[in-house]
């Protein structure tokens, strides 16, 4: 299966993929989400390590049942060859209706296909105000055009 835009990526296709991945998470669908990923597909995310699809999917699973309204902006940091690095920062409130903004990056590795076959992310989360919120989009959803990403956003 072909998951373009292929590598080597250029700047271009690079921002692409950082944007189709964020619609994709935006979606809240664990099944889509997994299918960008090889089947074998190896994640670092936070302290949990594992691999492969059906993992993704069980991850997916848990963390938007605790992450209600999630909404989240990727940004592109750094393309090679096969390889992009993206920041992005996400929002959510938990059961007892207590906001937070979580930030982090995330390497990510592709193979011939398009498919990312390594993910690491790090993570930190903080405490927010409901007031304090800058997502506003309706959720689940992609992220709207006249919305601005992470690069017009301030930290």
């Amino acid at each position: 299966m072909l998951r373009p835009p292929l590598p080597p990526f250029t700047r271009e296709t690079a921002a692409q993929k950082a944007r189709m991945a964020e619609d994709a998470w935006n979606s809240r669908d664990p099944v889509r989400v997994s299918l960008a990923y090889t089947e074998d597909s190896r994640w670092r995310n936070r302290s949990e390590f594992f691999q492969g699809r059906e993992a993704i999917v069980e991850f997916l699973t848990r963390k938007w049942a605790k992450e209600h309204d999630y909404r989240l902006i990727k940004d592109l940091w750094a393309f090679d060859q096969n390889r992009i690095a993206v920041r992005f920062q996400y929002e959510w409130h938990d059961d007892a209706g207590q906001w937070h903004r979580s930030y982090g990056n995330e390497q990510w590795e592709f193979d011939e296909h398009g498919l990312m076959r390594r993910r690491e992310a790090s993570i930190n989360d903080l405490t927010i105000k409901e007031s304090e919120r800058r997502f506003h989009w309706p959720a689940p959803g992609p992220r709207p055009a006249d919305v601005a990403g992470l690069s017009e956003n301030p930290l």
